[in-house]
């Protein structure tokens, strides 16, 4: 996933900073140059700038979002897959629902207004005395269409994978609503690759937007692998005993017993209830832990409600 490193701040707005990721600068050159119909270049780039703002917009409505049910929000990256904005909603079905879910409500009330825009350029004439206004227009409200119907594919971890996630969440719980969304996600895109190769080989005319989907494709086939991971994770975590005597200061979870943290200096995996936040293998010391449930930092100490029983002293 594209992060701030490596990408230029734009501006600040609503508290949310956004970045644009350098390969950007790639995705305008292709997408420029893929652009037909227009007698002047200038207008494609207008188009491509145009195409990330709407994706702008849609991020925003995550965040705001997000923002609205109590969640943490942070950046907004652009990079030549569209956008991604970096939330951290309550770890509840319905506030995860509605931070997704209006992302593409954003393109859903956009709609209406490229609708009328189309239609009064159909009336005024603009296709005989303004061709590249036309083509402009009309390319505004097929990009909006086409992000809207996209981003609702049932496939993790687009927008309707994720409402898809959200809904089982209510039925079959966190971590196998993940697991069910991750496995329908990879099926997605194994299709949709089949899919861009046959254009690709069939349709010479449309390589560039095989070549996009491809990429895409390669996306969500990380993230689903990732997800699948994770699922699997949380089951474990879900299924382990319980470590009696301390409880998350947030979501009051028992954490579990098991090496399910892992180390950043050495990379191995230890409890680190076990040893109070001290790593067994290379003795590196954590300030903070997070919990597997709900992924809240705070020191260990603020877990602590009863303290630890004494080590058995063998023969005592």
């Amino acid at each position: 996933m594209p992060t701030r490193q490596g990408s230029l701040r734009l501006f600040r707005l609503f508290g949310i900073t956004v970045y644009l990721h350098w390969s950007w600068f790639i995705a305008l050159v292709f997408f420029v140059s893929q652009a037909q119909g227009y007698l002047s270049w200038t207008w494609s780039v207008l188009e491509c700038l145009s195409l990330f703002g709407i994706v702008l917009m849609h991020e925003f409505g995550h965040q705001l979002a997000c923002r609205s049910v109590g969640g943490q929000t942070h950046d907004i990256v652009l990079w030549p897959l569209g956008g991604v904005a970096y939330v951290s909603p309550p770890s509840r079905p319905g506030a995860t629902l509605w931070s997704i879910a209006a992302g593409p409500l954003v393109n859903v009330l956009l709609f209406p207004l490229f609708l009328v825009l189309l239609l009064v350029a159909g009336i005024a004439g603009w296709d005989i005395r303004h061709p590249d206004v036309y083509t402009f227009v009309t390319m505004l409200f097929g990009m909006n269409v086409l992000l809207l119907v996209f981003n609702l594919l049932p496939i993790f971890p687009l927008d309707g994978g994720q409402i898809l996630r959200s809904l089982l969440w209510f039925v079959i719980g966190r971590a196998n609503s993940l697991l069910v969304a991750s496995i329908i996600g990879l099926v997605g895109a194994a299709i949709i690759i089949t899919v861009a190769g046959a254009i690709f080989i069939w349709r010479p005319d449309l390589r560039g937007q095989a070549v996009w989907f491809g990429l895409m494709c390669i996306f969500i086939t990380l993230n689903c692998w990732m997800g699948f991971r994770q699922a699997r994770m949380m089951i474990k975590v879900a299924n382990a005993p319980r470590r009696p005597g301390f409880t998350c200061p947030k979501c009051k979870n028992s954490p579990p017993m098991g090496s399910f943290w892992r180390c950043s200096r050495c990379r191995r995996p230890f409890d680190t209830f076990a040893t109070m936040a001290i790593c067994p293998h290379c003795a590196a010391q954590y300030s903070v832990t997070a919990c597997p449930e709900c992924g809240t930092l705070g020191p260990i100490t603020e877990w602590v409600v009863s303290p630890p029983a004494p080590p058995a002293i063998p023969g005592a």
